[in-house]
């Protein structure tokens, strides 16, 4: 009897080392937001294209809080090309920003920085097209640096800070590690990586794909 209550003893204590281990790495996940280009618009720039006062259409949320789809899509046009069906997202901001693909720069004839969301210092100019009219901006195209939003208490639960750059790893197919990615923490971010469709594409990521952070 006494080896049998080893046993089982044993046995217990190898399940709840077990379940440990999978909520660790479950814990330690991410998921992933996968982004196209798009478009941000400043009011003034909205009521340029699509005529004064107007107000954007919401069709869909977003996974970061207060972020939306609109029905509203622009052509973006550059000096050897245009892109048409270039969705907006809302809401409206400060200032207008354009985020394109790397390979759309050839497209456009046009070269540009890798910026984060926001940051908007030296880069240039673009012309955008709406239903009622056209701007052409003096800044505001980007690719835009890929990135993980994460609140405050994500950020000490995985030890980084924000402004950190990391890298992560992606275990899919055609997976690997992709380096400089910098976190993005505050109280009113969902946790979610953010890379570009290009990115994802290289190495097979879809939105059921989730990640895991590399200091």
């Amino acid at each position: 009897m006494e080896n049998y209550d080893a046993v089982v003893k044993l046995i217990v204590e190898a399940l709840q080392a077990n379940l440990t281990t999978d909520k660790k790495d479950i814990a330690e996940e991410i998921p992933v937001g996968i982004s196209n280009r798009h478009i941000h618009l400043s009011q003034a720039d909205l009521n340029q294209l699509f005529g004064e006062g107007y107000q954007l259409t919401k069709i869909k949320e977003l996974s970061q809080p207060g972020q939306y789809a609109c029905k509203e899509m622009v052509t973006v046009c550059g000096p050897n090309g245009a892109i048409e069906k270039v969705r907006v997202l809302g809401p409206v901001r400060n200032k207008t920003q354009v985020e394109i693909l790397e390979g759309d720069c050839y497209k456009l004839g046009v070269t540009t920085l890798t910026k984060l969301s926001g940051d908007l210092q030296g880069t240039r100019g673009i012309t955008i097209i709406g239903s009622k009219g056209s701007v052409q901006t003096t800044e505001g195209l980007i690719v835009a640096q890929r990135h993980i939003h994460m609140t405050t208490e994500d950020a000490k639960h995985f030890g980084v800070y924000d402004g950190q750059v990391v890298s992560i790893q992606i275990n899919s197919l055609r997976g690997g590690i992709y380096n400089n990615v910098v976190i993005r923490a505050n109280d009113t971010s969902a946790l979610e990586c953010h890379i570009d469709t290009e990115e994802a594409n290289a190495m097979k990521v879809d939105s059921l794909t989730k990640i895991k952070l590399i200091k």
